[in-house]
């Protein structure tokens, strides 16, 4: 009975190891004039021998890479994604088209535009990365990663 609080601790530990996470690497400050544009690289990268779906997935049910802007002073006006690779894992069936794929490091670019009227100054743009990864034997839960640039628009 001593040691029932190691059974919490492992399960802990399993989870972590079972459940990937996709890292986003810091994002340097923007500095962009007033009607101008700006572009921001999110560097995204899975652990290996995970991966993701592509913002384009083979299949309807299947959750996309999705990068959605959320606030502050610039308007986006589009985000590029990295393609998708086609790849084929151990759990589809023969007749299942190849899954569209993203895996290791890649880079989600967005190109903003700062309105003339923006505020001067430093100002936060906030957005939210979605992803599901999966192995060779099953997919996770979704989870998003908080996306934060600081911007200065002079």
């Amino acid at each position: 009975m001593k040691n029932l609080w190691t059974i919490p601790l492992l399960a802990a530990a399993l989870g972590a190891q079972m459940a990937p996470t996709l890292t986003v690497a810091p994002l340097p400050t923007v500095k962009v004039a007033k009607g101008k544009t700006a572009t921001v690289t999110v560097k995204a990268s899975l652990p290996e021998g995970y991966h993701a779906n592509s913002n384009k997935p083979t299949y309807p049910y299947l959750i996309p890479l999705t990068l959605k802007w959320t606030g502050g002073p610039l308007q986006m006006e589009s985000v590029v994604y990295p393609a998708g690779v086609t790849e084929r894992y151990g759990f589809q069936l023969p007749t299942d088209k190849p899954l569209s794929v993203v895996t290791g490091e890649f880079s989600i670019v967005t190109k903003f535009k700062v309105p003339a009227d923006a505020p001067s100054g430093p100002a936060a743009q906030t957005g939210m990365l979605k992803y599901q990864a999966c192995d060779n034997k099953a997919c996770y839960p979704p989870k998003n990663v908080p996306i934060n640039v600081t911007v200065s628009v002079e």
